[in-house]
């Protein structure tokens, strides 16, 4: 129930990686147990597909990488074959004050 809790947070347009999700769920070393809970869930209250892999892979998505990118992509996180782009700006971690919101640099 922790992890559907902490996917349930992930705000559109926004990512985070079975190992972030594992962390903020209070157990750090269960990224492969996220992706278990993730590929078994068929909860629509749970976007999953905004659970990705370590280095911005996609990982899989019910067998549907196809799908994963298509809901990434009308969320505007910007996916190039099987990877996020910009993961830096787009990954979303939760401190102890709440989501760290990446910002973008003043031009």
């Amino acid at each position: 129930m922790r992890v559907l809790t902490v996917v349930r947070r992930i705000p559109p347009g926004r990512v985070a990686t079975y190992g972030d999700v594992a962390a903020m769920a209070g157990q750090p070393r269960a990224a492969r147990a996220v992706g278990n809970i993730m590929r078994d869930c068929r909860r629509p209250d749970v976007p999953c597909h905004r659970v990705i892999a370590a280095g911005g892979r996609l990982g899989g998505y019910g067998g549907s990488e196809a799908l994963k990118r298509a809901l990434l992509a009308a969320e505007g996180v910007v996916v190039a074959g099987s990877r996020v782009r910009e993961l830096d700006r787009v990954s979303w971690k939760v401190g102890r004050r709440g989501p760290k919101r990446q910002t973008r640099k003043p031009r």
